[in-house]
């Protein structure tokens, strides 16, 4: 079938069932180590065969409540300082944008990262995109248009502009480069299509994705560390899984899309679409794991909308009413990891913060 064929465009909002643990991205639970050390994975990265039962979406009830386990929010990092280095300018993440632009716009500009025209203002300052670009907005392939522009005229300037690998960047290049061809999900057949449908793909994105742009995404790194910050796109420990250090992660998943196997892009999105390791009795361990493997002090993520992390979701039958409060970056995990999805598609609030926090 082609592309899209027979969709409208659509705009909506994301709601609780959008964001639970896909049946494409559940792995049974281990018997066996498979770590070198002979460790088990974390368990939030796995979901036990009779878990979940098909189709099921957890309710409130069901998302226990984090709590910052005594780190008030905007604590800077351990040890942190607010400082650039090697002459550069402070340092900023934003979390997931999912085609929101304007709203995207009004953020940076808030920031002073951009002026009135669009146009990166911010000197020396360094940026950095934790991805998803794109899907369930009404323009992913401006928000990347953006991100492009920016990182050009940021480069000019004396700083930077860049982004990491979303799962959502996965499922678009997917979505262009397999289309309906089937792919072994580990649960039955599917197909890259078919997911990014169901999960907010938009006509008019692919309509206008063109070459630089798939280019782009490919070419982006999973994992980077910038002042005692691991910035990653998904609360997972399933990185591990791509490499011991974070060359050899980021070498891995561009080797994968080099290599255009549709069943090895899928086991990769499939993965990298994993959440939750991070929160629940043990998360703070996980994160630990991770900057065992990769250094820095903190963990900075998006992916998990905070309102979901926090069981403070919107409606599932699309009732208009208030939308999730979101005040900013959500830290938690013994204070050693920083969500930064404020859960835009979910009428929470699209997040640009400077590193470390402040109070």
């Amino acid at each position: 079938m082609t592309q899209g064929a027979g969709q409208e465009p659509v705009v909506r909002t994301a709601t609780l069932r959008d964001f639970r643990v896909p049946p494409y991205a559940r792995t049974p639970v281990p018997t066996e180590g498979t770590h070198p050390d002979g460790s088990l994975p974390h368990p939030g990265n796995v979901v036990p065969d009779d878990g979940m039962p098909e189709g099921y979406t957890p309710t409130e009830r069901d998302l226990p409540v984090i709590t910052p386990a005594g780190v008030p929010v905007g604590a800077p990092a351990p040890d942190a300082h607010p400082g650039g280095t090697d002459g550069l300018g402070p340092l900023y993440v934003v979390g997931d944008v999912h085609g929101y632009l304007d709203e995207l716009k009004a953020a940076l500009s808030d920031q002073g990262l951009i002026d009135v025209n669009g146009n990166w203002s911010a000197g020396n300052a360094r940026l950095w995109f934790l991805g998803d670009f794109t899907d369930r907005g009404p323009d992913g392939i401006g928000v990347i248009d953006l991100v492009m522009q920016l990182s050009a005229e940021a480069a000019a300037a004396g700083g930077y502009c860049k982004a990491l690998m979303g799962n959502h960047e996965l499922l678009l290049i997917g979505a262009k480069r397999f289309a309906d061809t089937p792919v072994n999900s580990g649960a039955g057949t599917a197909t890259f299509q078919a997911a990014w449908l169901l999960n907010g793909g938009q006509k008019q994105d692919m309509e206008r994705l063109r070459d630089v742009h798939l280019q782009w995404m490919s070419r982006l790194d999973a994992v980077v560390e910038e002042d005692g910050h691991l910035l990653m796109h998904s609360d997972t420990t399933a990185y591990l899984d791509y490499g011991a250090t974070i060359e050899d992660v980021n070498d891995t998943v561009h080797a994968i899309l080099t290599r255009n196997d549709a069943d090895e892009c899928w086991d990769l999105f499939r993965k990298l679409t994993k959440r939750f390791a991070f929160r629940d009795d043990g998360g703070a361990q996980a994160v630990r794991e991770l900057m065992a493997a990769y250094g820095g002090r903190r963990v900075v993520h998006g992916h998990s909308p905070i309102p979901y992390l926090l069981g403070e979701v919107g409606s599932e039958d699309g009732e208009h009413g208030a939308g999730p409060v979101v005040h900013g970056p959500h830290l938690y995990a013994d204070g050693l990891a920083i969500a930064m999805d404020g859960g835009v598609t979910m009428a929470g609030k699209l997040l640009v913060a400077q590193l470390p926090l402040h109070d």
